[in-house]
């Protein structure tokens, strides 16, 4: 395969599974990323990423421009030689994190104003900016700048949203020029199914208009704004058909959700990839995913439990420690706990996710879906 060449290797409905090239090799769809954002996924080492089963994994273009500086990560020889880890990678554009500072940032057409988190510095954004920022950085695929609106907000705002994602979309592909890096377009609307249907028009126009002037065309899609305050049933009243509205010989990437079961919903209806902070973070506060739904390891329940975690998982963490051991270092704030804890959470959403594409080449993701939704795993928050 050709570089950012993509290829569908089968389909069950809606659902899909594609291959995906890339300069760090190939990925395989359905898959959920694990999010490294300042070059490291919170508690696990990048050599045990891939021993996780894990293929592309993120860094957040916004922290990383901050610190280190996406210079010093260029001076390194990029991101993946910055953090020992040579498989896919992708960076975000920071968008999210600038568009969540609202008391610190100042939007107009041309770009984004924000002070820094970490020392206050004034910092101007521009999507060619962006572009430069992210092709420093050198992950195998970039995020355009975008406005990620808000939940609630009135469809005004949303609207507003849109404009200014499509208009910041087509001068991000104009000006992103790196060869061995792709670009993703992002889908915003809120909870609007005109306004996101109109978004992914206005993206496939840019991607024609480009494409006449020899220019370049996106290598995938990102569907943003969705998880930002709403119910999940919410999302999915307009999930299915906007992510079937983009093109099908490319990936869908449904950002920043990481609910386990979310992800077998979100498949069927023609998603291809995930991202999300959620098995980290929830590690930390000594909760886990299982087949038998979310675990809270603080619970007096498991103080004598010697049995593994999970008995279906096949993780290092359940094939080593007892459900005991685990809640004794939660309640003493061990480091260990955290570690343990996000191996498994990880590796929980990987496999999933490995195995939701076995049931998609057999031919039988109807069946998958429907054991998982009417199994004990669907309590998962």
């Amino acid at each position: 395969m050709a570089l950012f060449d993509c290829s569908c290797d089968a389909t069950s409905g809606h659902a899909r599974a594609l291959t995906y090239e890339t300069a760090h090799g190939s990925f395989r769809t359905p898959l959920f990323m694990p999010v490294g954002t300042s070059a490291t996924v919170k508690g696990v080492m990048p050599s045990q990423l891939r021993d996780l089963g894990a293929q592309v994994v993120l860094a957040n273009t916004y922290h990383l421009s901050q610190r280190p500086g996406a210079e010093l990560v260029a001076a390194a020889g990029g991101i993946h030689s910055f953090m020992a880890y040579d498989g896919p990678m992708l960076t975000d554009s920071g968008g999210f994190q600038i568009f969540s500072l609202a008391d610190t940032r100042k939007l107009d057409d041309d770009g984004v104003s924000f002070r820094s988190i970490y020392d206050g510095a004034k910092v101007r954004w521009t999507p060619e900016g962006n572009m430069r920022i992210q092709e420093l950085i050198g992950a195998d695929i970039a995020m355009q700048l975008d406005q990620c609106p808000p939940y609630p907000a009135t469809r005004e705002f949303v609207a507003r949203a849109v404009d200014l994602s499509s208009a910041w979309a087509a001068r991000c592909l104009a000006a992103h020029q790196r060869p061995d890096q792709t670009l993703f377009g992002i889908v915003q609307g809120g909870m609007h199914l005109d306004l996101r249907l109109e978004s992914v028009r206005r993206l496939r126009a840019i991607e024609e208009e480009s494409l006449a002037a020899g220019g370049r065309r996106f290598g995938g899609f990102g569907i943003g704004g969705y998880s930002v305050g709403e119910e999940h049933d919410v999302m999915f009243e307009t999930l299915g058909e906007v992510a079937r509205a983009l093109p099908e010989d490319r990936p869908r990437y449904l950002m920043g959700v990481g609910n386990p079961t979310t992800l077998v919903r979100a498949v069927r209806e023609g998603v291809d990839l995930f991202d999300c902070v959620l098995p980290t973070r929830t590690a930390r506060m000594g909760t886990a995913f299982s087949s038998t739904g979310r675990m809270n390891l603080r619970n007096a329940k498991y103080k004598a439990d010697f049995g593994p975690l999970d008995p279906a998982c096949t993780c290092p963490t359940c094939q080593t420690h007892s459900r005991a051991y685990l809640r004794h270092l939660v309640k003493q704030d061990e480091m260990l706990g955290a570690i343990l804890l996000s191996v498994h959470n990880l590796h929980f959403l990987i496999d999933l996710m490995a195995r939701a594409r076995e049931a998609v080449l057999a031919g039988a993701y109807e069946e998958f879906y429907a054991a998982w939704m009417a199994g004990p795993g669907v309590k998962d928050y």
